[in-house]
């Protein structure tokens, strides 16, 4: 019993331990922000082509003119589409304190919240100071991950259409955008971290029982 409210009392200093400073709150710098929006639009546009669509462009009042056909996959609607909702998806993501490099920021559940889960299934009270409805809501870091996305696309939104029109598939965009342009001169070595960024590991069945 005693070992099971010392591991509930360190999952929760990992999370929460009041003022920002003290819980540990650390803000995406700019390699991750630069990593993690490259990784998304790439991703968004590998969604968006997988298509042979051909779309008319143009237009005439009278129609006699007839419209140009372009492919979906190359014109500039599908890089607006793809540009449209990437920030927002960056909601989806959510902080893995249990992590110290730039794999800390990734889609699903973290490991420390989903210990916490497991103990509030099984019945023990788990006090984190904000309603458990809150749990699973974007932290700082990420809402503020979201407004750092929209500011590097506004900031760099010629570089990126001319990766988009003239380099795709010649170099990645976290070549092209973060290392050649955004993080010029600045410390990119985020770019190279390979740890995992879509799923927290599973607890196994052992550490669950030991709980």
């Amino acid at each position: 019993m005693r070992r099971l409210f010392l591991i509930i009392y360190l999952l929760i200093s990992s999370v929460y331990c009041g003022s920002e400073e003290q819980e540990g709150v650390k803000y995406a710098d700019k390699c991750e922000v630069c990593k993690v929006v490259a990784t998304e639009l790439e991703a968004r546009l590998d969604e968006t082509g997988k298509t042979s669509d051909v779309i008319e462009i143009g237009y005439s009042v009278d129609d006699v003119i007839p419209k140009k056909r372009k492919k979906y996959k190359t014109s500039e609607l599908r890089l607006i589409e793809s540009l449209e909702d990437i920030c927002a998806r960056i909601l989806e993501y959510n902080i893995h304190k249990e992590r110290t490099d730039s794999t800390r920021f990734a889609k699903g559940m973290s490991q420390t919240f989903k210990t916490l889960h497991g103990l509030v299934d099984k019945g023990v009270k788990v006090e984190l100071g904000i309603p458990f409805e809150l749990w699973d809501k974007p932290s700082v870091e990420i809402t503020t991950l979201k407004t750092q996305c929209e500011d590097l696309i506004e900031n760099h939104e010629s570089d990126i259409e001319d990766w988009y029109y003239n380099q795709q598939g010649k170099t990645t965009l976290i070549k092209y955008l973060c290392s050649e342009r955004a993080l010029k001169g600045n410390d990119d070595s985020c770019l190279k971290e390979k740890g995992d960024t879509s799923e927290a590991p599973v607890i196994k069945k052992k550490d669950q029982e030991e709980l």
